[in-house]
């Protein structure tokens, strides 16, 4: 679908020293194996999200739909986990920059099977679910850079992920 909405051009790693005023979230306190369970639990409210009817349509011209969310959420999961393993592996690695909106159209969200993009979202979220529970105590203060020099150490960056996997349970009504 060429007509997307506007970008998003805030700037969301505040999230992770305030509750979030948009959808009431708050993972500042949240662990990383805290974190690997709720990712997990999550891919059932995704999936039951895309079982409704109209899960293709947009509610508004600036909002992605239900499925485009999912399919977003998948890819997300993969990139954290990306980025988590290289901050495992590596000693203060720059993630690659991940632009949203131009993976939203470079891989079609809008037209995505919705049976194929849960197949996605359950194989991202367990294997970034997995790569949480194997950290242990000092791997989780280990830290990396995104590409605008945000800073983030492990469990940073699990919060922040999770942050938006939950922010967009709460777009589409999960």
């Amino acid at each position: 679908m060429s007509d997307q909405p506007t970008p998003d051009s805030k700037d969301w790693t505040w999230v992770l020293d305030s509750v979030c005023d948009e959808c009431g979230q708050d993972v500042r306190g949240l662990e990383p194996h805290l974190i690997a369970g709720l990712v997990r639990d999550s891919v059932p409210r995704f999936a039951a999200a895309l079982r409704r009817p109209g899960a293709g349509t947009r509610p508004s011209p600036q909002a992605w739909s239900p499925l485009e969310y999912c399919a977003h959420v998948g890819d997300m999961y993969e990139v954290m986990d990306r980025r988590l393993e290289l901050i495992l592996g590596q000693d203060e690695p720059t993630f690659a920059n991940w632009d949203q909106d131009e993976a939203a159209v470079r891989h079609d969200y809008a037209a995505q099977s919705p049976r194929l993009v849960v197949e996605r979202l359950r194989a991202t979220a367990e294997s970034f679910a997995v790569t949480l529970d194997t950290m242990r105590g000092a791997q989780h203060e280990r830290k990396g850079f995104r590409s605008n020099g945000s800073v983030f150490t492990a469990a940073t960056l699990a919060r922040y992920a999770w942050h938006d996997a939950a922010h967009h349970l709460h777009d589409i009504g999960a």
